[in-house]
């Protein structure tokens, strides 16, 4: 049998979230389907040191206050805890353990097929984010076998790594501050075993990459906190740098294929923590990774090389087919050849903030306004006949 809902939200994230909260605002019926077995299950996943960039003033979904002091930086675990109470508070209809494996059109409604069951929709809101798939360079596959390699999505602690040097390949966010924790973790079992005494598992830890620059200020300072933060985060990253201003289409290419330079780690703070820049990894010679001009004997290998997104499971004709890899092509979430089709949560999908918890309820309000909109066109109330709308259909 084929489950029919008005809106079908793929992904309970924070964007599929907030979606579902401003569906509700709007009294829609819909389902929010997610493949993890738990609400937050996806931060709860990252490395285990893991802190948001932005204070808890600015990780807040709508409706819901962050707990605790606003100018707190949540770790991974605490942002997964306020996403299971937040989809709790607001008693959202949420089933887990769906992971979708199509998304395709029948007749005048799209079909969503999760494992054995199938679910029909006249409303389909992607609500993911871009990083899906690990992206790692061929030449990985060539290192010897005694190199352990894990990637960002794999990282936890240090625990897991072999006695040895340790290689970070990717200087940027992820990259400096994983190879942050690995030196920290160093430093606390010298501490906690003496200074005199050796550490049977010290890693030298080398950082790979170009540098990608950084923010001007450290985010946990006085000015930080209150001038520098959110000048950045509410002004410049969300209002000025966004895809309706002339610099923002300038800066979104480089932003989507680069990322966003360093915000927390300085190059100071690393290279005091013992931490070795070298440059770019560009291939394997002898099963040993070639950084510059030197082959490196190492043990480990931290790929902090980023994600690539996967929409293969999408069966229907929404993407340039010129650009790898394959993204939509949408307005501000909103698919103009496919109605009733959104997106919500990409990275830059309106703003350097749509990825965020701050920019993400904005996006996540512009889609259902749009859908709402579009659904009075199609059914038109008596009282509403002649009123004009602020979202003519797109099609």
């Amino acid at each position: 049998m084929t489950e029919r809902h008005d809106t079908i939200v793929i992904g309970g994230g924070q964007a599929g979230l907030v979606t579902g909260y401003y569906l509700q605002q709007h009294d829609e019926e819909f389902v929010i389907l997610d493949a993890s077995d738990r609400i937050g299950d996806a931060w709860r996943a990252r490395w285990d040191s893991l802190q948001v960039f932005t204070p808890a003033r600015y990780s807040s979904l709508p409706g819901m206050d962050y707990p605790g002091s606003p100018y707190a930086f949540p770790t991974k675990d605490e942002v997964a805890n306020y996403l299971e109470s937040y989809a709790q508070r607001f008693d959202l209809p949420i089933e887990l353990g769906v992971r979708v494996d199509s998304l395709e059109r029948s007749g005048d409604s799209f079909l969503v097929s999760a494992g054995e069951r199938r679910f029909e929709a006249d409303n389909v809101i992607v609500a993911m984010a871009s990083y899906q798939v690990p992206k790692i360079p061929r030449f990985a596959s060539e290192l010897s076998d005694d190199i352990l390699q894990l990637h960002t999505s794999d990282y936890r602690n240090p625990d897991q790594l072999q006695d040895g040097d340790v290689l970070v390949i990717g200087a940027g966010n992820s990259g400096a501050e994983i190879a942050l924790d690995i030196v920290n973790s160093k430093r606390q079992m010298q501490a906690k075993h003496g200074a005199s005494r050796p550490v049977a598992d010290e890693h030298k830890t080398l950082l790979s990459g170009r540098d990608v620059g950084n923010v001007p200020f450290h985010i946990d300072s006085w000015f930080g906190r209150h001038l520098g933060g959110p000048f950045v985060l509410r002004v410049l990253f969300h209002r000025i740098f966004t895809t309706g201003t002339p610099i923002g289409r300038r800066k979104r290419p480089k932003m989507l294929s680069q990322g966003i330079q360093l915000v927390r780690v300085k190059p100071s703070d690393l290279t005091a923590a013992g931490v070795k820049r070298v440059p770019r990894t560009t291939g394997v010679h002898d099963g040993r990774p070639i950084v510059g001009d030197d082959v490196l004997d190492v043990k480990n290998v931290i790929w902090c090389t980023g994600f690539r997104p996967d929409f293969s499971w999408i069966d229907l004709p929404i993407f340039a087919e010129k650009e790898q890899p394959k993204e939509p092509i949408h307005v501000r979430g909103v698919v103009p050849d496919e109605p009733g089709l959104y997106f919500v949560g990409l990275f830059f999908l309106y703003a350097a903030t749509s990825g965020l918890f701050t920019g993400v309820g904005r996006d996540a309000e512009y889609v259902v306004d749009h859908l709402t909109s579009r659904a009075r066109q199609q059914h038109p109330s008596p009282s509403s006949t002649g009123s004009v709308d602020r979202f003519p259909q797109q099609s």
